[in-house]
């Protein structure tokens, strides 16, 4: 068995995209970003952990909403710079308070349908 850190291609950044989807569902949840130390901690813990790239630091998925991703099972792709991190999601993913960050649809014509409401109000979320 090989070591992950042997085939994640990170990019120069040091970072490797992270998308997360619903273990027993496959329904695509969000997509993140993860850094070697992410990738430690959620490991180590199982509780997701990603890299915020505008806070510039680990993000711990849950920490200030609540919505907590526990993992089920970290995959690598076949290049392996991408990661396909299966979650168990119990509440919502999007910190517009919906369950999945794609609720937006683009028809061939190029107009945009949103598909799903917030399930909770993103302030009740996040107190602001």
């Amino acid at each position: 068995m090989s070591d992950v850190f042997d085939i994640i291609r990170f990019n120069d950044q040091g970072l490797v995209t992270a998308i997360a989807q619903q273990h027993d569902t496959g329904e695509v949840l969000m997509l993140a970003w993860m850094n070697r130390e992410a990738i430690e901690e959620t490991l180590a813990t199982g509780r997701v952990c990603y890299f915020s790239r505008s806070r510039n630091g680990l993000w711990r998925k849950g920490e200030t909403s609540g919505q907590v991703q526990t993992l089920i099972e970290l995959r690598v792709d076949c290049d392996g710079d991408a990661l396909l991190v299966l979650v168990d999601q119990p509440g919502v993913a999007c910190h517009t308070g919906r369950r999945s960050c794609f609720y937006r649809a683009m028809g061939k014509d190029g107009t945009v349908t949103t598909l799903t409401e917030p399930l909770i109000d993103p302030h009740t979320l996040y107190g602001s």
